[in-house]
């Protein structure tokens, strides 16, 4: 279970990482994506998208507040849930299950990092 947790950690955080640093830095390249998202909103999103990459891999790896790692992937999940509304609202059905598939993995790596604090 740790490796598979270890492996979806790492693929979540890469894909994370990288759709956050272009809606930060590479705003006219996510407006194509996102036409009707202000430059604000987009750099916020790409924030909290790095930092719950971050979240996800930094604290288990270094063992220094290893419960943030969960609250991160949560974080993350909730994102996702943010971004199901954005997508439901403009009737963008193709994005939903892409959307759906990553808020479950980020459940699914908050509740297997929350049940090893939990073990010990």
């Amino acid at each position: 279970m740790n490796i598979a947790l270890w492996v979806l950690q790492v693929l979540l955080a890469a894909l994370y990482g990288f759709s956050g640093a272009t809606k930060v830095f590479s705003y006219e390249q996510s407006k194509l994506m996102m036409p009707d998202l202000s430059q604000g909103l987009a750099a916020f999103i790409g924030a909290s998208e790095m930092l719950g990459a971050a979240g996800l891999i930094l604290p288990w790896l270094t063992g220094v507040q290893r419960r943030l790692t969960p609250l991160a992937a949560m974080g993350l999940a909730v994102v996702m849930l943010l971004a199901l509304g954005y997508h439901v609202q403009r009737a963008q059905w193709s994005h939903l299950p892409m959307v759906l598939v990553l808020m479950g993995l980020n459940l699914f790596v908050a509740w297997g990092r929350w049940k090893s604090l939990k073990k010990g």
